[in-house]
């Protein structure tokens, strides 16, 4: 009896739907950009993203700067499941086998609005998962001091952050990264042009600190930012070394 594709298989298959699934692979992405990129008309678009998201491959989450945008993100963590679970469902030697290591390496800068949380704990992780081989470093549009959630957090995953410093994205004009990552919608909206034009890369994360469920929403966030960064690693060892 036959059985029917694998999940996965079914969704990418359509041109479109691959193409938007490369796309949010570099990072979240509203309609509207996703539209300029892909030179396709708004409806068509919404369209294959709902066919994505009801395949459980992307998510979205109402823009914090712009209530009229949503961001859509791909959920890279079920995409490895889905295709593994395919690669098996042909024949066994197909499972997805992790590549060799390679140490990866690099200059990132993560920017928020605050320089408070969200982007220290995303230049902390970074840092600790390579021991200093990528060179991380945090900023914000509009400093402030270190949230204490933030502290404790990061503790309770070793990482000591007491001593950490809120700084304005000032400090790095002028130098060269390879790559600018956005957390928060509205320092997207204001983040400038860094030397060698590096394609910039949004993490739609919402702002924990100012969230209800206080410490357990900073912990999620850190969890994201810990998931997100395990992905980045992938392709930071793609990063030559005469960039670094």
């Amino acid at each position: 009896m036959l059985t029917p594709p694998p999940r996965f298989v079914v969704a990418a298959a359509h041109p479109l739907r691959w193409r938007l699934l490369g796309e949010l692979a570099r990072g979240d992405l509203a309609v509207r950009e996703l539209t300029a990129l892909l030179g396709e008309p708004q409806n068509l678009v919404s369209y294959h993203l709902g066919k994505l998201r009801k395949a459980e491959l992307v998510t979205s989450r109402r823009s914090n700067a712009d209530g009229r945008d949503t961001y859509y993100s791909l959920d890279l963590t079920r995409c490895r499941e889905l295709l593994s679970g395919a690669g098996t469902a042909l024949h066994p030697a197909l499972g997805l086998v992790p590549p060799a290591p390679v140490a990866p390496r690099g200059r990132v800068l993560f920017l928020c609005t605050g320089n408070s949380a969200r982007s220290q704990m995303a230049e902390a992780l970074l840092r600790d998962r390579t021991g200093g081989t990528v060179q991380a470093a945090s900023a914000g549009s509009r400093p402030k001091p270190i949230h204490p959630y933030a502290v404790s957090v990061m503790a309770a995953r070793g990482i000591d952050l007491s001593g950490a410093r809120s700084k304005h994205l000032d400090e790095f004009s002028g130098q060269r990264f390879d790559y600018v990552i956005t957390l928060c919608d509205r320092v997207k909206e204001v983040c400038p042009e860094f030397p060698g034009h590096p394609r910039p890369v949004h993490w739609s994360i919402p702002d924990a600190a100012a969230d209800p469920d206080g410490q357990l929403a900073v912990e999620r966030v850190a969890d994201d930012l810990d998931r997100r960064v395990g992905f980045l690693l992938h392709t930071l060892t793609a990063v030559p070394k005469e960039a670094s």
